[in-house]
């Protein structure tokens, strides 16, 4: 028996399946999402949050529990030779500005934020499958037939998309036959969330710094009793990754004896590589998240990454289900891929950067420059010399409603819809429809720019339009004599014809 009535199927439940499952429960699309594992991670691999994922999660309904149950990073302890040390910070921290609320990375270990993300998931209604492999799928021009095996034996479902969300090691990237070029980078290490005594919470101790093979380091996990250990191990042969091995290991790389692990909740050694998939889409089956990209840990790159794969896939799933143009899809990997590109860059650089012992992260981790200008989304009418591109992240910024409330452009933007911005506008020059927020500036606005704070962030002249994508991305600017312009990128592009 056939299951006809889901619209998405989505193969992996870490973040970015469960980011793409808010994303399309909130839109009311109809989807399955499920993982070959028993039960949810249990491990702390990823655990920054960096701000522009933060903003995200403030989308989604999530970035107060976050906050919650996370803190952010502590100082770095570099322990000398003699056994003196020092103190630095990790993160090169600012003070959040009105364009940018969010300014340092998060700590959150990856179960937490999984934990976080399948609580706002049961909210909306939904839960993940575990114990649910895919084992094979078949696609045609209106669908796909996908053979699941589950605790009640093997099912046959048949959706619109299949998302391959299900890691580097992905089944359906394998099916599709993906190249997944890259490299394999030459390092391996450990990772492990353990009980430890003999070191204090109040920093992120590292030991042996520029010697690989003394290198260990122990973060104290926030919103836990646990450290994360790392530290690089020979390339071949086993680790001992028990309690007593750790021990060992901690006692041979720092020469103290006063380390000890009680307990190990979690442990992994892996090889780090740094690939790309050569593709993200074949017809009706894509790929986000580590299906698609794997990188190493520097930087805190990776979940980052995959989450805002699915925040950008989700959105045009959901637009082309409801009846926009099946050519909207294409843009995912055009404006996605790139990205994935340069995010493996920078962490292989910050990746050469941490083996000379350098660890300081700034700005480039955050992910706020980020930016599809250039790309077929992105509608400038005429174009601009400078300043906010369409394409760009649209910045937040303080403001008042025309009843005197205090409230922000990100409040506006917040949900599935559209956001139009116009600055001293004729408001009925764009006609309102399904799927669109209109706001004003200017003489009978319903919004106040008392700061200047809108002006200052988006640079608009009298009659300009500024429309935001539902992923918080300018989709257009244009001037008020190329209002046709931006109904048919309205219609066209964004899928929102006249009611």
């Amino acid at each position: 028996m056939t299951d006809n009535s889901t619209d998405v199927l989505i193969c992996g439940a870490g973040a970015a399946g469960l980011t793409l499952a808010i994303e399309l429960a909130r839109r009311g699309i109809s989807f399955r999402l499920i993982d070959k594992i028993h039960g949810p991670f249990p491990g702390s691999r990823g655990k920054g949050i960096q701000p522009r994922t933060q903003e995200i999660f403030e989308d989604l309904g999530l970035v107060d529990r976050a906050f919650a149950a996370g803190d952010l990073y502590p100082p770095q302890r570099e322990y000398r030779a003699d056994g003196s040390h020092h103190d630095s910070d990790m993160m090169v921290t600012s003070d959040p500005t009105p364009a940018e609320p969010y300014h340092s990375p998060l700590m959150l270990p990856q179960f937490l934020t999984e934990g976080a993300m399948r609580e706002r998931l049961a909210e909306l209604g939904h839960r993940p499958a575990f114990g649910c492999e895919l084992a094979g799928f078949e696609q045609d021009d209106l669908g796909v037939t996908a053979r699941l095996i589950g605790p009640d034996g093997e099912e046959a479902i048949r959706v619109r998309y299949l998302v391959g969300a299900d890691g580097g090691r992905s089944t359906v990237r394998h099916a599709l036959d993906i190249g997944f070029p890259g490299m394999t980078l030459g390092i391996r290490a450990l990772v492990a969330d353990v009980v430890l005594t003999g070191l204090a919470r109040d920093a992120w101790h590292r030991f042996g710094e520029g010697a690989m093979e003394r290198q260990i380091s122990f973060c104290p996990l926030a919103g836990t009793d646990l450290f994360q250990i790392q530290a690089p191990v020979p390339l071949e042969g086993d680790v001992d990754l028990s309690a007593e091995g750790l021990t060992a290991m901690a006692a041979a790389r720092t020469g103290r004896d006063d380390i000890r692990i009680q307990a190990v909740s979690w442990a992994s050694a892996y090889g780090m590589n740094a690939r790309l998939a050569d593709r993200y889409q074949v017809g009706r089956v894509f790929l986000i998240g580590d299906a698609a990209h794997i990188h190493p840990p520097t930087g805190g790159q990776g979940l980052n990454t995959s989450v805002q794969d699915a925040y950008n896939l989700g959105w045009k799933l959901a637009a082309v289900i409801g009846g926009a143009a099946e050519a909207l899809l294409d843009s995912y990997e055009e404006e996605r891929r790139p990205i994935a590109a340069g995010m493996l860059g920078l962490a292989t650089k910050l990746l050469d950067d941490s083996k000379r012992g350098e660890m300081r992260r700034g700005r480039e981790v955050h992910q706020l420059d980020l930016s599809y200008a250039g790309a077929s989304l992105a509608l400038e009418q005429p174009a601009r010399d400078g300043g906010l591109r369409a394409g760009d992240r649209a910045p937040d910024a303080p403001i008042r409603g025309a009843a005197g409330q205090p409230t922000r452009l990100f409040d506006l933007f917040r949900g599935p819809h559209w956001t139009l911005l116009g600055n001293e506008v004729n408001r009925d020059a764009v006609p309102p429809r399904p799927g669109l927020r209109i706001h004003t500036l200017g003489p009978r606005g319903d919004i106040v720019d008392d700061g200047g704070h809108v002006r200052d962030a988006y640079g608009l002249a009298p009659g300009d339009w500024a429309l935001v994508r539902p992923d918080g991305y300018i989709g257009a600017i244009v001037s008020s004599g190329e209002t046709d312009a931006l109904e048919a990128y309205l219609r066209a592009s964004a899928g929102l014809p006249r009611a």
